[in-house]
């Protein structure tokens, strides 16, 4: 997985209910825009606020609105494994790129081998597509060495691809993409750092604000690529100002109301996640209009 992979949310409606009809015009835009995946359920897509039932209609219009245009990852971990099995499952099934899944975070594995065990269950619940650990150790609390997690998992999980890493730990990171000769795929989570990620050798990456910034975070890519360091870093620091105005707003909630006014929407949050009122989303319009936003996230 090279390149860049949404973080897709899921479309709901305003009585919270899911509103899947727009899937295929938002994959379009993603296409348009050289977006290379889509990871779906994740935070991002509230997937832990998602019945079982839900996921897999969510999994299925995701797959059908990106087949043959983008690949696509199903975020199946669950609280419950055996839930997560049956979405891993269904996943493979239903002909998705590959299953990721986070760790079971109320009752947190205490060791690193009940959390390889773990993982390894889900994966082997879809042995036939790439298994990704979804590492966000900021919510599950679930936070060994994730070199040391490869070393093990490594030798447990056949289908083990690499890791969708969400920590800010640029040396752990590191780390995982030297681990034997490069062997894993390190997906690189924190938008704002993505230049960081890039420098050290990363080469793929899933994010939030790819929703609405893709072409920014394109152009920074390609500018690092290039060598081009001045403009890579411009289009970083334009990713930080996105990042501080969103989290001024609620991180998460904020971008899935930026989609509202850029389409197409994708409606509410569901709780205990908010869901900004008229008069939020004027200020936040505002003051993304205050730092260049409609003018340097959107074109490509």
């Amino acid at each position: 997985m090279t390149g860049l992979t949404a973080a897709v949310f899921t479309p709901l409606a305003p009585d919270g209910s899911l509103n899947l009809s727009v899937v295929g015009t938002i994959a379009d835009r993603f296409v348009d825009e050289g977006v290379s995946g889509l990871f779906v359920c994740g935070t991002t897509g509230e997937g832990m606020s998602l019945t079982t039932a839900e996921r897999q209609r969510v999994a299925a219009a995701w797959r059908e609105g990106a087949v043959g245009r983008l690949k696509i990852i199903i975020q199946v971990g669950h609280n419950c494994l055996a839930d997560a099995k049956e979405l891993a499952a269904h996943a493979q099934a239903i002909g998705a790129d590959a299953v990721a899944a986070l760790p079971p975070h109320f009752f947190r594995p205490a060791t690193l081998e009940l959390l390889v065990e773990s993982m390894s269950q889900i994966a082997a619940a879809a042995p036939a597509i790439p298994f990704y650990y979804y590492h966000i150790p900021s919510l599950t609390g679930v936070q060994p060495s994730m070199v040391d997690f490869l070393r093990l998992a490594g030798a447990r999980i056949p289908n083990l691809a690499g890791m969708k890493f969400t920590s800010r730990e640029l040396d752990e990171y590191r780390g995982c993409l030297e681990l034997d000769g490069g062997r894993f795929d390190l997906l690189w989570g924190p938008d704002d750092m993505l230049l960081d990620a890039l420098s050290v050798g990363g080469r793929g990456a899933v994010g939030l604000t790819y929703n609405v910034a893709a072409p920014l975070y394109l152009r920074l890519k390609r500018a690092y690529e290039r060598g081009d360091l001045v403009t890579a870093q411009a289009c970083q620091a334009h990713a930080v100002a996105l990042r501080d105005c969103a989290a001024r707003f609620g991180g998460q909630v904020a971008i899935k109301r930026i989609m509202s006014l850029i389409g197409p929407d994708c409606g509410p949050c569901r709780l205990p996640l908010a869901t900004l009122d008229e008069r939020q989303t004027a200020e936040l319009h505002r003051e993304l209009t205050a730092i260049g936003f409609f003018d340097w996230a959107r074109h490509t």
